[in-house]
């Protein structure tokens, strides 16, 4: 299926750069932090890692994973697996949902998602990699991206310290895949700048990032390590990317989109004070609530303890952060510091 791409089916076309997409992130980024995130200048929002196989066995878990607000729109969906023939169902409900694109993650480290074969462990397997992708690509009308990292190690048994050569001896290189799926009509790559040995240390790869934006006709983000305006200036001048795809750098700071557009445009940019943080933080508490009751309100403890990271007594506030069961909770441990 060769697809013509164009602005009216899709929204890649029509975003300025550089774009800033808010990166999936699995227990993060649910409908309330995309709305938070769209709200304080996101271009474009992820959702979680959502499974082919549970779309193609039609759990509701999974499908849960599915909902979402207009107000998060442009937002695109990532599906990740291993099975080439579950991802066109996949595909097919996802685009029948009305979201905007889908994603195909190639790049997550994670222990339960590489342990089944699936995420970065792809990489290894080129074939299986174009297979997947092409399922897609003829299975639905909206955009499709790819999630990489920079490399992996060809084999499950190489240590961390094989394969460091500039040729790439020892390792699969994402500007392989790239190259393997270059008749593919692939919208966009993200690229985590670090190899999966690698995880989330360490400085990211410019130079490989910069390389695949070279091989890569279409838009090109660059993600890792991206956690204040400064550095997201640097990353875009070093990678010539099309802009940055935003993950751990957002914890606790969901306005970093608003400070590095601000921040590329005049140089300058304010830290939040702690009243302006607790203000954002009770806006996202109170989405949490709205799409999942109280759950929503555990699962908003993690963030909480985000937030308040860095502050005074943060120590003692923490404590009875965690303990929080209602938005009334939350608002008076606040009010005590």
């Amino acid at each position: 299926m060769n697809k013509k791409i164009n602005k009216k089916d899709n929204f890649w076309l029509s975003l300025g750069k550089p774009i800033l997409a808010l990166a999936p992130m699995a227990g993060i980024t649910d409908s309330a932090f995309r709305q938070l995130c769209r709200k304080h200048g996101a271009d474009v929002v992820y959702t979680e890692m959502v499974s082919a196989d549970g779309l193609h066995f039609d759990s509701q878990k999974t499908l849960g994973l599915l909902k979402f607000s207009p107000k998060e729109k442009p937002v695109v969906v990532q599906l990740f697996g291993k099975d080439p023939e579950k991802f066109i169902k996949a595909a097919q409900i996802v685009t029948k949902l009305g979201f905007d694109g889908i994603d195909i993650n190639f790049g997550c480290p994670a222990k339960k998602v590489v342990g089944h074969g699936g995420g970065v462990t792809l990489m290894r397997d080129l074939d299986l990699c174009y297979n997947i992708i092409k399922n897609v690509c003829d299975h639905t009308p909206l955009p499709v991206s790819i999630k990489v990292r920079t490399s992996i190690n060809k084999s499950p048994q190489l240590n961390s310290k094989c394969g460091d050569k500039k040729d790439g001896s020892g390792k699969v290189l994402a500007l392989e895949l790239v190259k393997k799926i270059k008749d593919l009509p692939i919208t966009a790559i993200m690229v985590h700048g670090r190899s999966y040995e690698e995880k989330f240390s360490g400085e990211i790869n410019y130079e490989m990032v910069k390389e695949i934006k070279e091989n890569f006709p279409a838009i090109v983000l660059a993600n890792g390590n991206i956690t204040n305006p400064k550095i997201a200036q640097k990353t875009l001048e070093l990678t010539q990317a099309d802009g940055l795809g935003l993950a751990r750098g957002l914890y606790g700071q969901p306005w970093l989109f608003e400070d590095i557009k601000k921040f590329l445009k005049t140089k300058k940019y304010k830290e939040k004070t702690w009243t302006q943080i607790k203000k954002v933080a009770l806006e996202h508490a109170k989405l949490n609530f709205k799409f999942k009751k109280k759950h929503g309100i555990i699962e908003m403890r993690k963030h909480l303890l985000f937030y308040s990271k860095g502050q005074k007594q943060a120590k003692e506030m923490r404590k009875e952060l965690v303990k929080v069961e209602n938005i009334k909770q939350i608002k008076k441990v606040f009010q005590k510091y």
